[in-house]
């Protein structure tokens, strides 16, 4: 979320309108390994369900950021790890009922 406000910032103080602004992480990583992470991260005893994925899902995610990157001069700065680490905390919180 920092990563992306950010970015929204940049991008609301630009002069000129450009039209979608992808700010995704560039770095390659499919449903199955974010899950796995969360999971690991957590501490969850949860298990991963298969389901059937639509015909045009694509298998591996890697947004192309390289008009924020130019325009914005904007890049990720949180990884993964420590911006997931910070949403179960948050959600810790909120279901310990400390928010």
């Amino acid at each position: 979320v920092d990563d992306l406000i950010r970015g929204m910032i940049a991008m609301m103080e630009q002069d000129q309108t450009t039209g979608p602004v992808n700010f995704g992480n560039p770095i390659k990583s499919s449903v199955l390994e974010l899950a796995e992470q969360v999971i690991r991260l957590s501490g969850s005893k949860s298990k991963i369900v298969f389901q059937p994925l639509p015909e045009d899902d694509p298998q591996q995610r890697q947004p192309d950021i390289s008009l924020a990157s130019t325009m914005l001069e904007w890049q990720p700065l949180v990884s993964l790890d420590d911006g997931l680490r910070e949403t179960i905390d948050f959600f810790k919180r909120i279901l310990a009922g400390g928010l």
